[in-house]
């Protein structure tokens, strides 16, 4: 994990991917080769008292589009199909110590006990949001959560994490 303290500068651009205002801000998990955040690691309970488990949160808007159109394109049904079906041991394997690296992660923060044994995304055992393992495998790096790592394989022509595609521009 690669945090970064969150600047001014950075809660700005983040104000402008998400289009409100970003909460719980722990650090950035994650950057464009700009600078720019990728990944905010979200603290897992909202000041406002709400229990947030994603704790990698994906907010580059040429990611995060990218990604939705893997989800449109059934690419979380074929992951979950894979897991599921007990031909690629290692990936399950790969899939619940991603799981687990992700709880110890937040349970470093805190422990929320609406959310406690809960990470995101469907791990261990489902495929449920390609945005929150892409998030993941932003924050941790190459070897990590192997789905993650898998769908960024399958965004690389229209996001990259070392090829600048930022429109964002805040001054400071």
């Amino acid at each position: 994990m690669n945090d970064t303290p969150a600047t001014e500068r950075d809660v700005a651009v983040l104000a402008a991917q998400l289009g409100r205002e970003p909460r719980g801000i722990v650090a950035i998990a994650a950057r464009c080769v700009c600078g720019n955040p990728t990944v905010v690691h979200t603290a897992p309970r909202l000041p406002d008292g709400t229990p947030f488990p994603t704790q990698y949160y994906l907010t580059h808007p040429d990611a995060v589009a990218a990604v939705s159109t893997l989800e449109a394109n059934g690419v979380m049904k074929t992951m979950q199909e894979r897991l599921q079906s007990g031909e690629e041991p290692e990936l399950a394997a790969a899939y619940r110590a991603a799981h687990e690296r992700y709880l110890e992660e937040r349970y470093a923060l805190g422990d929320v006990p609406e959310i406690h044994g809960i990470s995101a995304g469907g791990m261990p055992d489902r495929v449920k949001c390609l945005h929150v393992l892409v998030g993941h495998a932003l924050a941790a790096g190459p070897g990590v959560n192997p789905l993650g790592d898998e769908a960024l394989a399958l965004i690389s022509g229209s996001f990259s994490p070392d090829r600048c595609t930022c429109a964002v521009e805040i001054d400071g």
